[in-house]
């Protein structure tokens, strides 16, 4: 008999406990499409320079210093395709002059030997490499513009034409990519040539330094 009285109680107790939780069921939906909302505008977010399948034309000028030869100025150009954003397969070309003091400095030594081979004739440099780029950032100048840049990784092989050299030649190096626009950009690259050479009727294993900047055109353009 006593359970009557508590009959209203366990009504009300239940009608004032539903709103809140289906309010508390609104606010967490709410929640939810935020976050799910919030994760998918970052996902689509589109790149301000896109590099995955195209072409990229190059003009490059630098320094070469030679482990044999005297230092010399190069130039030259390359072009790149790149099949995603972080690969790229590079063919290069480059002209020189392979000069050394080596034999004015022999002859005068011995001033009854003439070299007849010169050491001081052109040169050129043709490259194939593989291009990783494995970093990228951006910097904003005093509050103003903003630049992207990326740093990338190369290891390839090619032929060096000085007439002295022997077999292929393998390189690898390091560089750096700033994008001034969607078209253009500035290029910096390290590269170290492995070689083997013959001056004065003796091998060498070397290694030659090539320190190099230029600008590059995108195509298409509009991407």
């Amino acid at each position: 008999m006593r359970a009557k009285p508590l009959l209203p109680v366990a009504i009300f107790a239940t009608l004032s406990l539903a709103p809140g939780s289906s309010f508390a069921q609104c606010v967490d939906d709410e929640l939810k499409e935020e976050l799910v909302g919030g994760r998918h505008y970052r996902g689509v977010q589109d790149r301000l320079f896109v590099k995955a399948f195209r072409h990229e034309l190059s003009a490059t000028g630098g320094y070469y210093g030679a482990d044999l030869y005297s230092s010399s100025w190069l130039a030259g150009g390359a072009y790149t395709f790149h099949f995603s954003e972080e690969l790229g397969l590079e063919a290069s070309v480059a002209f020189l002059r392979f000069r050394t003091a080596v034999t004015d400095t022999y002859e005068r030594r011995y001033p009854l030997v003439q070299v007849e081979e010169r050491t001081n004739k052109p040169g050129r440099l043709y490259f194939g490499h593989l291009v990783w780029s494995f970093a990228y950032g951006k910097l904003r100048w005093m509050g103003g513009a903003i630049s992207r840049f990326d740093f990338n990784f190369a290891a390839g092989a090619g032929v060096t034409d000085d007439s002295t050299s022997r077999g292929l030649t393998g390189s690898f190096g390091i560089g750096t990519k700033w994008y001034l626009t969607k078209w253009l950009s500035v290029r910096i690259d390290a590269r170290d040539h492995i070689l083997r050479e013959t001056l004065l009727g003796e091998d060498h294993l070397v290694n030659d330094l090539l320190v190099t900047g230029g600008a590059s055109v995108w195509f298409p353009f509009g991407w």
